[in-house]
């Protein structure tokens, strides 16, 4: 296996290892029928959107590491980077304080604009 992108595969298996960190500490409490105001409160479902974006954009980035470079594959890391970085704070933030909600517009940009580039370059 060839890594192309080193920074994205430390960067995804360190946002996975933070992921399984993120649940076994959340984890502890999510027993209690009104932890964070309940299964159903915005606070409860954001840390488990912040737990699950770990690991989901953890594994991107991974796979983005392995695979053959093609178009704008630096921008494209850099992007995958960003928003992979941004998007568990961003919903932990929201979770203890919902005005960081506006901040959701920078994961999602980085996201979608990385998506974008990768799409662009084609198929390796």
């Amino acid at each position: 296996m060839h890594v192309s992108e080193p920074l994205n595969w430390t960067a995804g298996w360190s946002l996975i290892l933070a992921a399984f960190a993120a649940g076994a500490v959340t984890g502890l409490f999510f027993h209690r029928e009104d932890f964070l105001g309940g299964y159903a409160s915005f606070r409860r479902r954001l840390l488990r959107l912040g737990h699950v974006a770990l690991a989901a954009l953890g594994m991107i980035n991974i796979l983005f590491a392995i695979a053959p470079p093609a178009g704008p594959h630096r921008a494209a890391s850099l992007l995958l980077l960003a928003g992979g970085l941004t998007m568990g704070p961003v919903c932990y933030l929201t979770a203890w304080r919902t005005s960081f909600r506006h901040l959701f517009f920078i994961p999602v940009a980085a996201l979608i604009a990385a998506v974008v580039l990768v799409l662009a370059g084609g198929a390796p």
